[in-house]
């Protein structure tokens, strides 16, 4: 396929680390990408239908790979996936697909798809009922890790252990009206593994060592190189399928117990950590796969 007038966008900040990776990737080929916000998407039915974003068509470009999707209210965030949508059925390129950005970036939705394909996920009780999630962590042995439905990073993850802590925190969950969403500690030496896949291609992974529990980069664990095992490959494939993804990151947790567990399957991954020990040049890599190189 020629590049000459070919026409990328990334939805995502044009300032940020992987923006400036994806577009000397893309220079490197003879495109310019443009650069949008998915909150800055204007859609119009009627006498024209399509979607813009300033003066620009979206749906007469060729390539939409979206990196960053705003957090804001369930109205904003219902109406930037229906537009994403709406861009798809126009016959738009969409990397990931909206649909699939859907399945990942909701932790209950994941795991019940990975759980549904028959993949190893941890114990999970997910409620809207305060009392239903007390008695989920008597039955989870007084061990949970609770997690937010959406989110990344680490950031609003808790792991409670003692009864007292437990009905303080779901007092204040339910003062917040969000969801009660809780998975049974697994012990694994403080580390977990994350395989960034694109397409069913495993392009790089690492161990990421934490402190503690917490094994996210952001919170403070250090990457390591790793050559992940064929099962465990097979594993994150698995995983890539339920989901349906182009390219993401799934991250895998070696239990004590001697179960790799599906933890989640990241939609929009960083890879800033990951690059530092990794041959491939991971922007490379995806824009290949979106030229379909």
């Amino acid at each position: 396929m020629s590049n000459k007038n070919f026409r990328a966008v990334i939805l995502a900040d044009p300032s940020g680390w992987h923006s400036e990776q994806l577009r000397a990737a893309f220079q490197r080929r003879g495109i310019e990408p443009s650069f949008y916000s998915t909150n800055r998407l204007q859609a119009r039915l009627g006498t024209e239908n399509g979607i813009r974003s300033g003066l620009e068509r979206l749906d007469e470009t060729d390539l939409i790979l979206v990196r960053e999707v705003p957090g804001g209210s369930l109205e904003q965030i219902i109406y930037r996936m229906d537009a994403l949508h709406q861009l798809e059925d126009s016959g738009v390129r969409i990397i990931n697909t909206p649909g699939a950005i859907e399945k990942m970036v909701d932790k209950y939705y994941t795991s019940s798809l990975c759980a549904s394909a028959g993949l190893p996920v941890p114990e999970t009780v997910v409620t809207e009922n305060g009392e239903e999630a007390m008695q989920a962590f008597e039955a989870l042995g007084c061990d949970v890790v609770v997690k937010p439905l959406f989110g990344s990073r680490g950031v609003g993850m808790v792991r409670l252990t003692e009864r007292d802590t437990a009905r303080r925190v779901f007092s204040a969950l339910e003062l917040g009206r969000y969801i009660y969403y809780l998975q049974k500690y697994i012990p694994h030496g403080d580390y977990d593994v994350r395989l960034f896949f694109i397409g069913e291609e495993c392009t790089a992974a690492m161990t990421r060592h934490g402190s503690g529990w917490k094994t996210n980069l952001s919170q403070g664990a250090e990457p390591r190189p790793f050559n992940p095992p064929d099962d465990m490959l097979e594993l994150g494939r698995r995983a890539v399928r339920a989901v349906r993804a182009d390219y993401c990151g799934v991250d895998i947790l070696p239990g004590e117990d001697g179960i790799s567990y599906i933890l989640e399957v990241n939609s929009m991954p960083s890879w800033i950590g990951l690059q530092t020990v990794a041959e491939k040049n991971i922007a490379n890599e995806l824009v290949r796969y979106c030229l379909r190189e």
